[in-house]
């Protein structure tokens, strides 16, 4: 009889967890779920994959989309500081563009491309996956608000105002930070035609993105915009130093701003760890233990990259974040500012390392899942999965 009754505690239980685990599911499936930033163009499509079938490469096609319960996804116009084509950074953005919208009039019954708020409305309406253009780098208007005007025409919903390149008018993160170690000179912030960028972006309804922007030119933007702004990819300082992260100031100033910081899944951006690790295993390390393989192996260096890899992916997998380690940057932000500021930016085809249990586009239903077993109210989640960055595009968005 005492078997029997642990039988069915067990049962019941089963019966709980899998009940409580379709109400989640329900719950993520109805929320609207936004991430603003994906390097699928640049990585996948440019490449000849094609999203719309199923893929075992990347993290991202239609297929995992739709698993992960995508509504609006922004693609990454990007290219980096060597332009692909002989006609250089403009070129680049349009071909990018062209092979988005070529993706969607293909799929045009699953995919719908939008540039405004009816647009999207009407996508989400027709049950379809909505897909918006991200301009990731101010080099790419190559210095004349002619091409800016041009990409906007086109669907440009933010400017990235730099990328880890700075441009004749903005500094970035990476250029910033290079000066203040002494390792570079130059001026930084935006100089009049940045803030006129700025200007002009407000007036035309695109949103200004101050991810990858060094700090002065971050409070440069800041002050000039009539808008709010977005952070389509970035991450909290005080739990990872780097300097692609925000800091409690920065993110004071987004809230302050009624903007929105959208967290970067990448494992670097995410755990301290993981960035202390990766960077002992690159330059002079890297040189010292694969010097050090060579020798044990009689100097056969094909053998010596098999052993290196190993050995390397070996060490970051011990370090590797997972999905709390991601919570943990919502969460911090939450518990500084409020629930109004933050969303999710994953950066997906466009990191060499993401957490562990998010490992592509398919899995955002476990943040929810662990924003959940936190204690966030529904009302907070969906704020998190997309109403915010919601309410900034309808603040630019004519």
């Amino acid at each position: 009889m005492k078997r029997f009754s642990f039988f069915l505690t067990g049962v019941f239980l089963l019966l709980a967890a899998n009940s409580n685990s379709q109400n989640l599911q329900r719950f993520h499936r109805k929320a609207t779920l936004v991430d603003t930033h994906n390097d699928a163009l640049s990585e996948l499509v440019l490449e000849g994959k094609d999203l719309a079938q199923p893929l075992n490469v990347g993290h991202s096609d239609l297929y995992r989309w739709r698993a992960g319960g995508m509504n609006i996804q922004f693609m990454s116009v990007f290219t980096g500081d060597k332009a692909r084509n002989k006609e250089g950074y403009y070129a680049d953005a349009n071909q990018e563009i062209d092979s988005l919208s070529i993706l969607v009039l293909r799929n045009h019954e699953q995919l719908a491309l939008a540039r405004n708020m009816k647009e999207i409305k009407r996508g989400m309406r027709l049950k379809k996956l909505v897909m918006l253009i991200g301009v990731e780098g101010g080099h790419m208007i190559e210095d004349d608000m002619a091409k800016l005007e041009a990409l906007a025409k086109r669907g440009m919903c933010y400017l990235t105002l730099t990328w880890n390149n700075s441009t004749s008018w903005a500094s970035s993160a990476m250029d910033e930070y290079a000066v203040d170690a002494g390792t570079k000179t130059m001026n930084k912030g935006l100089n009049e035609f940045g803030k006129n960028v700025v200007r002009r972006l407000n007036e035309l309804g695109i949103m200004v993105d101050l991810s990858h922007v060094g700090e002065k030119t971050f409070y440069d933007a800041l002050a000039v915009s009539s808008k709010p702004v977005i952070l389509s990819h970035s991450s909290v300082y005080n739990i990872c130093p780097v300097f692609r992260n925000v800091t409690d100031d920065q993110i004071r100033a987004v809230a302050a701003n009624k903007g929105v910081i959208c967290i970067n899944f990448y494992a670097g951006f995410i755990s301290a760890a993981y960035d202390q690790r990766i960077t002992s295993l690159q330059g002079e390390g890297r040189k010292q233990i694969q010097d050090s393989i060579l020798k044990v192996v009689g100097g056969d260096s094909t053998r010596m990259l098999k052993i290196w890899s190993d050995y390397r992916d070996k060490e970051l997998d011990a370090v590797r974040p997972g999905v709390k380690e991601v919570v943990d940057h919502i969460e911090y932000i939450v518990k500084l500012v409020g629930d109004d500021y933050v969303g999710l930016g994953a950066d997906y085809d466009g990191v060499t390392s993401v957490p562990i249990g998010l490992e592509d586009v398919s899995t955002y239903p476990k943040i929810t899942e662990e924003l959940m077993r936190r204690g966030f109210s529904r009302r907070s989640v969906k704020k998190i999965l997309g109403k915010n960055v919601l309410r900034v595009m309808k603040a630019n968005m004519p």
